[in-house]
C-alpha cells in the first residue's frame, strides 16, 4: 500500500477530531470523513515525495504501539491536569515537591526526548535534566507521595516506546545497572534514588 494513501487517511482521521464531529446519527461521521479524505488526498498526494513509498511490515507492526502510547500519555494528562487544578484551588496548597531519578531503558535519542517531552507536558512533572553517562532523567515532580507514582506511569510509556522505537531491550525488561552502580558508587535500586527539591 503507498504510504501517502495512509498518510490521506490519517488527515481524515484528524480532520474528524479537529471537527469534533459527534458519532450519532452515523451519516454525519461519514459525511465528514468523505470531507476529509477529499482535503486529505490531494495534500498527501501533493507531499508523497516527503515520505517513504510504502508502508512497511514495520510500520504496521509498531503502529499499536503508537496508538497505546498516545492514549496512555492523554489519560495521564487528563489526570494530572485534575489532579493540579485540586492542589491550586485547595487553599493549604498540598505539595510535596522532589526531583526523582528515573533511569532508563531507551537508548535512542528519539526515544528519550519523546519520553523527556511527555514529561514535561504533563502538568505537575518537569524534565529537568538528562544523564548521559548513566542514561537518567531527573524529574520534578509537585506531589512526590512515593516515588513510584512518579515512575509508573514513564515506566509504561517506555514499554510503548522501547516498541516504537525498535530498541535493543524489549517492553518488561529490566533496568540495566547503571555505571556507577557497577563501580559501586551508586543506588543499588533498579529505579534510582530520589532527592528532595
Amino acid at each position: 500500500m503507498r504510504r501517502w494513501l495512509v498518510n490521506a487517511a490519517e488527515l481524515a482521521l484528524v480532520w474528524l477530531f479537529v471537527r469534533g464531529v459527534p458519532l450519532s446519527p452515523p451519516i454525519r461521521l461519514v459525511e465528514e470523513g468523505l470531507i476529509g479524505l477529499a482535503v486529505g488526498l490531494p495534500v498527501a498526494f501533493g507531499l508523497r515525495r516527503f515520505y517513504r513509498g510504502t508502508v512497511t511490515e514495520r510500520t504496521l507492526r509498531i503502529a499499536p504501539y503508537v496508538v497505546l502510547y498516545v492514549a496512555n500519555f492523554l489519560k495521564e494528562l487528563l489526570v494530572a491536569n485534575v489532579t493540579v487544578a485540586r492542589i491550586v484551588l485547595t487553599p493549604s496548597l498540598p505539595i510535596d515537591p522532589a526531583v526523582v531519578e528515573v533511569p532508563l531503558r531507551v537508548q535512542s535519542d528519539a526515544a528519550i526526548t519523546t519520553i523527556a517531552n511527555s514529561i514535561t507536558l504533563t502538568p505537575g512533572t518537569l524534565t529537568m535534566d538528562y544523564d548521559t553517562e548513566t542514561n537518567t532523567l531527573y524529574v520534578h515532580s509537585i506531589v512526590v507521595p512515593d516515588r513510584e507514582s512518579v515512575i509508573a506511569p514513564i515506566r509504561q510509556w517506555e514499554d510503548y516506546a522501547l516498541a516504537i522505537f525498535d530498541e535493543e531491550l524489549k517492553p518488561g525488561d529490566p533496568v540495566p545497572r547503571r555505571p556507577r552502580e557497577e563501580e559501586g558508587g551508586g543506588n543499588s535500586g533498579d529505579d534510582g534514588g530520589e532527592t528532595d527539591g
